[in-house]
């Protein structure tokens, strides 16, 4: 994750949208059209693997009322929370929340990033889920990869009955979502009294066993097993994963788990604990980092600020950040082979950021550094 594989005055021929050749400069032997960096730094785009980008209205009130000391888990059994967000999402219509999507895509390729991993969940009802990720699939021109997370809490109308959703998500919504090629992943928040253990279990057995990918929200507010939950299924990933101990790490190294960091939503809940990364990484483990981009608990679309805090609050060094955030990224969205890295065959995905040295990206935080972002070899910002 520390060898960036940087080439000094490099350059990389682009044809048809995909990268060519990458080398030397002195390299380049035929009739080209140039775009000259002017020596700056050009890197791939950020792969966002973790973000909830569609959604109606904000919870700006709950910022307020953690500052004035509520906790999150307080905000959310007073009907708060995600809870507050899917009422609003169920009453917006499918263009109207394109729109709201749209203005935050712009946000992101402001910061650089060309590819979002793009979560429903704040629909929690068989309709508005499948609308959220219509929505997902109209985005442009940012790449996404569409996952379902009907599994995000128990919607108000089910709190009384919380296993009757659960048979709603696993017998009515995850076969209309693979039958219709809705999403590629299936993700849960594991956490005791939303959805525990065994519920997990049952939810991802059942995407699993119709195709889909797993993905999990893991030991975020509670060591509850869910890491060695997501080993024994095989997921793709794991995230969160604040409250995880050696046994999960070894779990998931185990079992091939890539670990999803998410240190912008300790950052935002004021919280102190962070995912132990240097664990992570000395167990030998491919780790990701991501935004988790959503109204409540991580309102940033900026992976640079995901970078500072990688460094700053979980001690990454500034390489191994930017390898988590790109190529380790790319490959838990099974994209590893078409982005993530430039190398020749690859999307021509990249990003002239307005730095000499990549680790002015992290270093210099609160700052949008891309000077121009392409999405297959044509700018878009």
């Amino acid at each position: 994750m520390r060898d960036l594989a940087i080439i000094p005055d490099g350059a990389m021929l682009i044809s048809d949208g995909r990268i060519e050749w990458v080398g030397p400069r002195s390299g380049i032997g035929r009739d080209v059209t140039i775009i000259d960096a002017g020596n700056r730094v050009v890197m791939p785009g950020f792969v966002d693997a973790h973000t909830h980008p569609v959604f109606a209205g904000n919870r700006a009130n709950e910022f307020e009322q953690r500052a004035s000391g509520a906790t999150y888990a307080e905000i959310a059994a007073a009907g708060g929370g995600i809870r507050s967000t899917v009422r609003r999402t169920r009453a917006a219509s499918e263009a109207d929340l394109l729109g709201a999507a749209q203005k935050y895509v712009a946000w992101f390729l402001e910061n650089g990033t060309t590819t979002i991993e793009a979560k429903s969940g704040y629909g929690l009802s068989p309709e508005d889920e499948y609308k959220l990720l219509r929505v997902i699939r109209g985005i442009q021109p940012i790449r996404t990869v569409p996952t379902f997370l009907g599994a995000h809490e128990i919607p108000d109308e089910f709190r009384a009955h919380p296993k009757k959703y659960v048979d709603l998500v696993v017998e009515e919504m995850l076969p209309h979502v693979a039958s219709e090629t809705l999403a590629e992943f299936c993700d849960i928040f594991c956490e005791p009294g939303i959805f525990g253990i065994e519920d997990s279990r049952r939810i991802l057995s059942a995407a699993r066993d119709l195709g889909l990918g797993l993905r999990m929200h893991a030991d975020q507010l509670s060591k509850s097993g869910a890491a060695v939950l997501a080993a024994e299924l095989g997921a793709t990933t794991a995230d969160h994963l604040e409250h995880t101990d050696a046994l999960g790490i070894s779990a998931l190294k185990a079992a091939g788990v890539q670990p999803v960091l998410l240190p912008g939503s300790v950052y935002a809940l004021g919280s102190k604990l962070y995912p132990d990364a240097r664990a992570m990484i000395d167990a030998g483990l491919a780790v990701v980092l991501a935004t988790d981009f959503n109204p409540g608990s991580s309102p940033t679309p900026s992976m640079p600020m995901i970078l500072s805090l990688a460094s700053t609050q979980m001690k990454m060094t500034p390489a191994e950040a930017l390898t988590a955030a790109t190529i380790n990224a790319a490959y838990s969205l099974n994209r590893g082979n078409e982005i993530g890295s430039l190398e020749p065959g690859k999307r021509a995905d990249f990003v002239i950021h307005d730095c000499s040295d990549y680790r002015e990206v992290g270093y210099f935080f609160g700052v949008r550094h891309p000077k121009a972002v392409y999405v297959d070899g044509k700018i878009v910002r």
